[in-house]
């Protein structure tokens, strides 16, 4: 049990099975795209541990770049996305992978879709390390799923609460008193 400001959170899901879950992801992504060299785009602050585990991982030639976004506030999706750091490498033509740590809302994944669609990609595919079905208020194609998780508030592994939790190896789950 760990406290971060003014809440308790319990180890939900450790860092092995993370891991573990995301070479798969890296085995399929790599299977999928053989022959091809695919654009990852990470989404920050949140994906930096997930597209750096999953970069090790992957085995084709690829390239990998960063967008900053933010839909949070405190513990809950404000679904408003503000783009604070944008895309500046030419993605027309291109294969492009999205690296997203959690799509709960969907709201500001479809806002980054319809954005990145616009400057006319070859493909584009959503990779997301957590996903919340319950929690959707619009539906998303996420093609590469690590783990589907039940409508709670999470943290660690590059999640966080307030700013604080981000460096946690494990996944932490709000503890319910």
């Amino acid at each position: 049990m760990i406290q971060l400001h003014d809440k308790q959170f319990e180890i939900f899901i450790e860092q092995a099975i993370i891991e573990n879950r995301i070479k798969e992801l890296a085995l399929s992504i790599s299977k999928d795209y053989s022959g091809k060299c695919p654009i990852f785009l990470a989404i920050l602050n949140g994906s930096f541990l997930f597209a750096a585990e999953l970069m090790k991982s992957v085995s084709i030639e690829c390239e990998i770049t960063f967008l900053r976004v933010s839909s949070y506030h405190s513990t809950t999706s404000s679904g408003k996305i503000t783009e604070v750091l944008g895309l500046k490498e030419d993605i027309t033509g291109r294969d492009v992978i999205v690296l997203e740590d959690i799509v709960d809302t969907g709201l500001t994944m479809a806002e980054i879709k319809k954005q990145l669609l616009a400057k006319n990609p070859k493909s584009l595919e959503i990779a997301s390390l957590f996903q919340k079905p319950e929690a959707l208020k619009t539906p998303i194609d996420i093609r590469y799923i690590g783990f589907e998780l039940e409508n709670k508030f999470v943290l660690g592994y590059g999640l966080d609460y307030d700013g604080l939790g981000r460096n946690l190896p494990d996944l932490y789950v709000l503890h319910e008193k």
